[in-house]
């Protein structure tokens, strides 16, 4: 059964070269908890405000790693991750809503413009289900 993400969950990408918190903004008058974090919703995909950096891109959709292996006559060179989400994640809570919108579970993932997949590693509470 799919575990609620909240606030401080780990994620991983694919093309990253570590993990990164998920960082939840409140978006209602009256915010969702569970285990006293804010619930996440599947829209939490904002690039460097809800995704922050995986550290190192090695990506060669990422148009500055593929300038960089050029350079590098072709030896892959990874450059600094910044997260290009546009899509909400997917498929998100089938029964809890935030604000309207579904709930971020654990089996979600989300993409990344440059070809990453993220995913939830931990979903920062164990308690609360969907």
């Amino acid at each position: 059964m799919p575990v609620l993400v909240v606030d401080g969950a780990v994620l991983t990408c694919s093309f990253g070269l570590g993990p990164t918190p998920l960082v939840v903004i409140p978006t209602s008058a009256v915010p969702v908890q569970a285990e006293g974090r804010l619930v996440a919703r599947i829209d939490a995909i904002v690039p460097t405000i809800n995704i922050q950096s995986f550290g190192m891109c090695s990506s060669l959709a990422n148009p500055v790693v593929a300038a960089a292996t050029a350079a590098a006559q072709g030896v892959l060179t990874p450059q600094p991750c910044i997260p290009a989400t546009a899509a909400p994640w997917t498929p998100g809570s089938q029964k809890m809503t935030v604000g309207g919108v579904p709930a971020l579970t654990n089996d979600s993932q989300c993409t990344c413009l440059f070809g990453g997949v993220i995913t939830v590693g931990y979903p920062g509470q164990t308690k609360v289900t969907d």
